[in-house]
């Protein structure tokens, strides 16, 4: 595990954009294409934004990319909350990427069968390699969430599939995830966090004893890749 610590949000925006766009063109050196995965919520939106700017909307080969999500809201893709709408909204509009290169959760519909639909995908594409995804980026929850791995929910210990989706009871609808299995025989998982208000949970979740049912951060383990953590001072205040 490697740990950046960054001044603030903008810095870590700024530093971690970097830090991408110099390891995908490095992988892209030695395979034809490179997959992403793309994390919801509020922190990456910044580093979204500058991916989709000069110079790394001209300096990153987008027609080499392909794109998935790590997890999703069962919401309308018009909905606010669906984590897709935010990725393209911030960067996916904004680069030249073809839709093929694009695959979304489906959010509307059966959503257990919209997890088996995407499980079958990811096997067919990443049949006979050796790792999984290329690039893994995961936000934190305060909580130690990540994806849609609950602290307390059985999602957290699911050892088989490589995608699923279950009902949750706290924010009243199904979500729909990758799991610890597939993403964590990625070859680069990145987590970011920020804020002084994920600085317990993170010194926990890096630092503490192994307890992902409390913080499911934990189950984030590369079996054969590398794993980053970028984050800022505020969010690393109670790290030793």
């Amino acid at each position: 595990m490697e740990l950046h610590i960054a001044k603030d949000p903008v810095q870590l925006s700024e530093n971690l954009a970097a830090w991408i766009s110099n390891y995908i063109l490095e992988v892209l050196q030695d395979k034809p294409r490179f997959s992403f995965v793309l994390s919801g919520g509020s922190t990456p939106k910044a580093l979204y934004q500058l991916l989709a700017k000069p110079p790394y909307n001209t300096m990153i080969p987008w027609e080499k990319l392909d794109f998935f999500w790590g997890d999703e809201r069962a919401v309308p893709f018009e909905d606010s909350r669906n984590n897709a709408l935010m990725a393209y909204n911030t960067l996916l509009n904004h680069v030249p990427v073809k839709p093929e290169q694009i695959h979304v959760m489906k959010t509307e519909g059966d959503a257990v069968a919209s997890a088996a639909e995407y499980e079958k995908f990811l096997e067919h594409y990443f049949r006979g390699q050796t790792n999984t995804f290329d690039l893994v980026l995961l936000g934190m929850g305060d909580d130690g969430h990540t994806l849609s791995l609950f602290p307390g929910t059985k999602v957290v210990h699911e050892d088989q599939k490589w995608v699923t989706a279950f009902w949750l009871p706290a924010q009243d609808m199904f979500r729909i995830t990758l799991t610890a299995p597939v993403v964590n025989k990625a070859a680069c998982i990145i987590f970011m966090a920020t804020g002084n208000a994920k600085a317990l949970t993170l010194k926990n979740v890096i630092e503490g004893e192994y307890n992902p049912d409390l913080y499911p951060s934990q189950q984030i383990r590369p079996s054969n890749g590398s794993l980053h953590w970028f984050v800022d001072e505020a969010a690393a205040a109670a790290m030793e």
